[in-house]
């Protein structure tokens, strides 16, 4: 095999000539030279990692088709929030598999995410206005996570008391989610038949979670026990199913407070559990602590209408362990396919397939009652349950005509059918159920006429406009030509960075084996998934040096509570109850002390010191100061702060002698895979951002997988699940959490192999020393280790300029727009600075393009210091520059067009316009917009 036919040449942005290029502009002459001054020998483990591969691309997609193909595919109607759906194929190839949407970032940056933000919308319009209520969210992770958000924001309202009623119908892997979230916060859950429970009756009750329709398929009316709720001081909580609200009364409409569930079944394959968007509206008295994000509409510096993160935008950095939520990834990708379903079908199509599903479903509850079958399930849109003699042996037979049903208990099972339901289905279902199928007039019952729905939905334009394929491919084409994304240039963002996620990564996501395979089939059935997840948690648990690995958190957030709560589980089987104190230095990640405070932990800040490390003396002060009350320190290493922490095992053993646990934050894994790992440098329990070390795509905010690796003391308190026969610590609804995308990974870590990751890991940490050596002459690097070097990223420190110039962070973040480029994490951990990130997959070339931008934007504040530019009418104050802006005949600045379009020579060549100038925040916060007709609308109003 020749040195091009290896897939570590094609991840790895430079080799030969080019790698010695970096090198020498570093001052070393060895990538091993370079690697020894800046990784602290104290650190660095001598083992080689044990670890198969490195095969070829074609080789690897051979052997995980061979593993995937032990899948066996059957139709699967369990249903318990899981549904067959078709997606659609210009979705699936120009959404799903297509690099503009995939690699985008979160749209941190508006003006050059118009794109993303406009589809995320989209999906808070289809959300409100099939759930009746006012204010929804741009998506959640799934849906038993959003139950138990729901209950954070119900208990948000500081409630006389914490007794949270949960209905005994709804999903089962729901209520245990909420189980899992609410011990730690000392909610008692109350569970039970909503139709007995009495609410004024109970003592400090705070609200009620029901599900429409229920687990077993049942439609309820719950307008007068929602009447009890609300006279008892309660919320009313819904979790409920989208494509049944568009034939069924909205929940806002019977009185719900927040409504929440999945758009799955909305054209995202069901994957083995995930990723999918969960969903969540609210009152709107409720809107400004609704958890996740919201997509507002704001204007930018010309009035021209423009789409933004609103109120809870990073809100975790800022509020830090008195955020609404930890929640920090959404499920950008999924609820852009969603929407765009949506979009897609229009109002009249999504009502078409629910009552297609819900007349099949008719249809064969007349034709089992028929065959002398009780069907308990009186009210229904798509789900029947069934008495039969032996459940098992009747999901057997289905199983053998090619069909999952739900087993209940011994003597029910449960029906769902779906989008993908073919009326020739029905009659194996019967003949499995023992019964001859005979068509029939569908069985009454669906619904009583007060549950009906009679509002109208998705009235909005861009629901009624793109039916055809041809409008719709130009409609998701014309979005994604607003947004940036990794298939444009590189995104430096520090602490969350974008590197390559190869083609070949990303192509098994589209097999029907990966996609189709329902999270509550039979063992037998997923063998293949369990065999690659296996494989996975191996490979994770032998790079961070742990005992084992769940794969079951679906974002880093959600890894963070778990390995927390893992922890807590821990010490509270040891009887130390009164371990609650979390010690978080100050410069770790937001999402670090919310975690910790919904893990039931306090938060006492540790100091850090004048070079970004975590002060020592202020650690040990704070351990002596809360003695035997340690229950866990956070630490991020390398530091937040970009630099390896020569004290790093000092203070790992400071907290192990007085009783704690260290949990690593692990987003900045990628400069240890191969050198060190948190195992060797004595964390406990470790949560890794799949989305980042091992090229999970971003997708805009969303997918990503947050899995926690622990020592083997922690072991039994890794996250349990229904599914695997033990439901303590279930954080997420399904067992291996967004299991469809850790293919990604796995492909990922089988071509690069051990020596392969262990060169990402040393070309990483030499790109970021690169840029630092190039930039540090205009722009000084704000914390160093040995030597001056950097880990694997670098903070620049523009407070001097702006002192001088009046040119502030925001100004260098937008003109970098004009250059093509993402700015780089902006004003954290340090304010008024840049976190750079460049990651291995970025060329020299590209590291320079970069690089030269940043130069040419230090020239531009320099003009403004001596004079030569106007200190407000600049190039840097008025960024970014659309092309409307320089192409029109008002004009009328003190510079030139040709120095606001075009920077840089080659962008001659080839120019990124942003679509829209700088858009005003504060507009946007004071006046919230969050659903939307289209921006064309809102351009047409403006105009008017």
């Amino acid at each position: 095999m020749s040195l091009h036919d290896t897939f570590a040449t094609r991840h790895l942005g430079s080799i030969g000539a080019d790698r010695a290029s970096l090198l020498e502009a570093t001052g070393f002459e060895t990538l091993d030279a370079l690697i020894d001054r800046a990784v602290p020998n104290s650190i660095r483990s001598t083992r080689p990692l044990d670890l198969p591969g490195p095969l070829s691309e074609t080789a690897a997609l051979h052997q995980l088709r061979g593993i995937m193909s032990r899948n066996q595919v059957l139709k699967s109607f369990i249903g318990q929030g899981y549904y067959g759906t078709w997606v659609p194929g210009v979705i699936q190839r120009n959404i799903l598999e297509n690099p503009g949407w995939y690699t985008a970032y979160t749209p941190y940056q508006a003006e050059i995410a118009q794109g993303r933000l406009e589809a995320l919308l989209n999906f808070q319009t289809m959300v409100t206005s099939l759930t009746g209520l006012p204010v929804a969210n741009a998506s959640l992770l799934d849906e038993g996570t959003a139950a138990a958000e729901a209950m954070s924001l119900a208990l948000s309202g500081k409630p006389k008391g914490k007794v949270m009623f949960v209905s005994d119908a709804c999903h089962p892997q729901t209520v245990d989610v909420v189980r899992t979230r609410a011990e730690p916060l000392g909610i008692e859950i109350v569970s039970g038949d909503w139709r007995s429970f009495e609410p004024s009756q109970v003592e400090g009750f705070f609200a009620a979670l029901v599900q429409y329709p229920d687990t077993c398929g049942e439609v309820c009316d719950f307008a007068s026990f929602f009447e009890k709720v609300h006279a008892a001081q309660g919320l009313a909580v819904v979790a409920a199913d989208l494509l049944a609200l568009t034939l069924l009364k909205a929940p806002g409409e019977f009185g719900a407070d927040i409504c929440l569930g999945s758009s799955q079944r909305l054209g995202v394959p069901m994957g083995f559990g995930g990723p999918h968007a969960a969903f969540m509206a609210c009152s709107d008295a409720l809107k400004r602590k609704l958890p996740g994000r919201i997509i507002g509409v704001s204007h930018d510096d010309k009035g021209r209408p423009g789409f933004r993160l609103s109120l809870q935008t990073r809100e975790q950095h800022i509020r830090r362990d008195k955020a609404t939520s930890n929640i920090c990834t959404a499920q950008v990708l999924l609820a852009v396919m969603a929407s765009m379903y949506a979009v897609y079908h229009g109002p009249e199509g999504l009502k078409n397939i629910a009552q297609r599903v819900h007349s099949l479903t008719g249809a064969l509850k007349a034709a089992l009652v028929n065959g002398g079958l009780k069907v308990t399930t009186e009210q229904f849109f798509d789900t029947l349950v069934v008495e039969v003699p032996q459940s098992d042996t009747v999901v057997r037979m289905a199983a053998l005509e090619g069909y999952n049903l739900r087993r209940l208990d011994e003597g029910r099972v449960g029906i769902s059918l779906d989008e993908t339901t073919l009326a020739e289905d029905l009659k194996p279902i019967c003949r499995a159920l023992g019964v001859e199928y005979v068509d029939l007039e569908p069985a009454a019952g669906g619904w009583e006429a007060s549950l009906a729905r009679e509002s109208e939905i998705l009235t909005q334009q861009v629901f009624n406009r793109y039916h055809t394929e041809t409008e719709m491919l130009r409609y998701i084409k014309r979005l994604e030509s607003k947004d940036l994304a990794l298939n444009e240039s590189m995104i430096p963002l520090g602490s969350c960075t974008m590197k390559l996620n190869a083609t070949s990564e990303m192509l098994p996501l589209s097999w029907a084996e990966v996609g189709s395979i329902h999270p509550f089939v039979p063992a037998e059935q997923s063998e293949g998934y369990r065999e690659m997840l296996n494989q996975l948690e191996g490979w994770l648990a032998e790079i961070t040096g742990f005992a084992g690995v769940s794969l079951q958190p679906n974002a880093g957030s959600q890894g963070e509570y778990a390995g927390l709560l893992a922890i807590r589980r821990y010490h509270l089987d040891r009887g130390d109850h009164q371990r609650d104190v979390c010690l978080i230095p100050l410069s770790a990640h937001g999402t670090n002390p919310a975690s910790a405070v919904m893990a039931g932990m306090k938060v006492v800040g540790v100091k850090c010191d004048d070079e970004g490390n975590i002060d020592v003396a202020d650690l040990q002060k704070q351990i002596d100061a809360h003695a035997d009350r340690v229950s866990a320190l956070m630490v991020t290493y390398p530091s937040t702060h970009g630099v390896f922490e020569d004290t790093i095992i000092d203070i790992c053993e400071r907290v192990h002698a007085a009783g704690g646990q260290v949990y690593m934050d692990g987003a900045n894994m990628n400069a240890q895979v191969g050198l060190t790992s948190p195992g060797h440098i004595g964390a406990d329990v470790c949560h890794l951002n799949l989305h980042k070390t091992f090229c999970i795509p971003h997708g805009g905010g969303g997918p990503g997988v947050g899995p926690i690796g622990v020592a083997a003391h922690l072991l039994p308190y890794l996250p349990g699940h229904e599914t695997l026969a033990d439901t303590a610590g279930t954080v997420c609804s399904a067992a291996w959490g967004s299991a469809s995308i850790n293919t990604i990974s796995w492909m990922y870590i089988i071509m690069m192999g051990a020596e392969g990751l262990t060169e990402a890991t040393q070309v990483a940490i030499l790109n970021a020393n690169y840029v630092a050596s190039r930039l540090k002459h205009h722009f000084p690097i704000l914390y160093t280790g040995q030597d001056g070097l950097v880990a694997h990223e670098c903070i620049i420190d523009v407070r001097p300029l702006s002192a001088k110039s009046g040119i502030t962070v925001e100004d260098v973040a937008k003109r970098l727009m004009d250059y093509g480029y993402h700015a780089p994490t902006m004003s954290w951990p340090v304010a008024g600075t840049l976190m750079i990130e460049p990651t291995e997959s970025e060329s020299k070339m590209e590291l320079d393009r970069f690089c030269d931008a940043m130069v040419s934007i230090h020239g531009e504040i320099m003009a403004v210091v001596n004079g030569e530019a106007d200190a407000q009418d600049n190039v840097l104050k008025n960024a970014p520059h659309p092309a409307e802006d320089v192409c029109s005949d008002d004009w009328g600045h003190s510079y030139s067009r040709e120095q606001a379009a075009y920077p840089l020579p080659g962008q001659r060549q080839h120019k990124f316009w942003p679509s829209i100038g700088r858009i005003d925040n504060v507009a946007g916060d004071r006046n919230l917009v969050c659903t939307c007709d289209s921006v064309e609308a809102y351009a047409a109003a403006s105009a008017g």
